[in-house]
């Protein structure tokens, strides 16, 4: 009911607009226009003072929570400040009448417990999970990247039980029909949650806040979480030498691990690889301080805020050079916040543990000032 002038409302949602990195028009409509609409009477450039504020804000939310699609609802202990459950969609879409309320986590084995299938037909108890590693596969039919994988991981799976490991992954459908899912179980060695099972199945996509597949979660004989990107272990490691893919606090860059720049704001510190050793030693200078976050943050039973990476020269690389817009220099030490389409770069003739350290700290402080990629 404001008389503010239309064209101004417009210059601000402009500007705005520019400065949001949300993919779709659409979305920043829904995101931007309550703003817009409700203080619409202020000065303008208190408003973009305003809104600046609340961008960042919603920015460094989307990061702290690894949200990747819209709508995403989380679900906090106000208290303690914890998730609760990342997948609040499917909990109020699966308990409308609140009675699991206040739907904190449960243990893999009380989620998953009931019969599970083999391909044959044969049922088998989830109590025969005990006691193994276990990878839960969330994946479709109707997924070309989730069949390139199940191809790839029913040879490591191979692997892994041949070298006497106790290993077995449970799949966790998302085919649209029981004809796809039995279709596409018929090529699996391994276990599944029937179908039918919705209830479970839906628990479990709550269980880990499955947000995308493919996706493979693999847990240790106690049902924790070692890893959520079993997905990029397993196509890192064909062999399987390094199972069960406890993380390392800093990964060399590669193609297939890649899509994890896309998690968050990730430090990448960019070398000459042709120069031998060069790599490695990257890692053993950013290794103590990767450690040292990851620490502090596991101890408050929260993800770090950072990933690391070294990157050597490669096509990929220098691809992720040019959209990024970054010099050639090697060694080049970034922050890239793909999100937030953001990057923070400390361009310097030689890169100490020093100088690591205080780029770390002066980003988590909110110290640097970003530059647009």
């Amino acid at each position: 009911q404001s008389n503010f002038p239309g064209d101004k409302v417009q210059e601000i949602f402009r500007w705005c607009c520019s400065r949001v990195s949300i993919a779709s028009r659409a979305e920043r409509v829904l995101l931007l226009a309550p703003c817009v609409i409700a203080t619409a009477a202020c000065q303008i450039q208190q408003l973009k003072t305003l809104l600046s504020c609340f961008l960042i804000l919603v920015l460094k939310l989307w990061n702290k929570y690894r949200v990747s699609n819209i709508p995403s609802l989380i679900f906090i202990d106000a208290a303690t400040g914890k998730v609760v459950c990342r997948n609040g969609l499917l909990v109020i879409r699966d308990d409308p009448e609140g009675l699991e309320f206040p739907w904190g986590p449960k243990p893999f084995s009380e989620v998953v417990a009931g019969p599970l299938l083999r391909n044959n037909g044969q049922s088998v108890d989830s109590a025969t999970l005990e006691g193994s590693h276990v990878g839960v596969y969330f994946s479709a039919h109707w997924c070309p990247p989730c069949r390139s994988l199940t191809r790839v991981l029913v040879e490591s799976y191979r692997k892994i039980k041949e070298a006497g490991q106790k290993f077995e992954i449970v799949f966790v459908s998302a085919d649209r029909s029981e004809d796809s899912f039995k279709q596409y179980f018929s090529e699996m060695p391994w276990l599944a949650v029937p179908y039918s099972d919705e209830a479970r199945r839906s628990r479990l996509n709550r269980l880990y806040g499955i947000q995308g597949i493919p996706t493979l979660i693999v847990l240790d004989p106690k049902g924790e979480v070692i890893t959520r990107q079993g997905r990029v272990e397993v196509l890192n490691d064909m062999e399987c030498r390094e199972f069960p893919w406890h993380p390392k606090p800093v990964l060399e860059l590669t193609d297939s691990n890649a899509v994890q720049l896309n998690e968050g704001p990730c430090l990448v510190l960019f070398v000459d690889s042709e120069d031998d050793g060069e790599s490695e030693a990257a890692k053993q200078l950013i290794q103590p301080i990767a450690e040292k976050i990851i620490a502090k943050y596991k101890a408050k039973d929260e993800e770090a805020p950072l990933l690391f990476f070294v990157a050597g020269e490669d096509d990929m690389t220098d691809s992720l050079r040019d959209y990024t817009n970054l010099p050639e220099a090697a060694p080049l030490l970034t922050i890239l916040d793909m999100s937030a389409r953001a990057k923070y770069v400390m361009d310097v003739e030689e890169i100490t543990p020093e100088i690591v350290e205080a780029f770390v700290s002066d980003f988590l402080a909110d110290k640097l000032k970003p530059e647009p990629i």
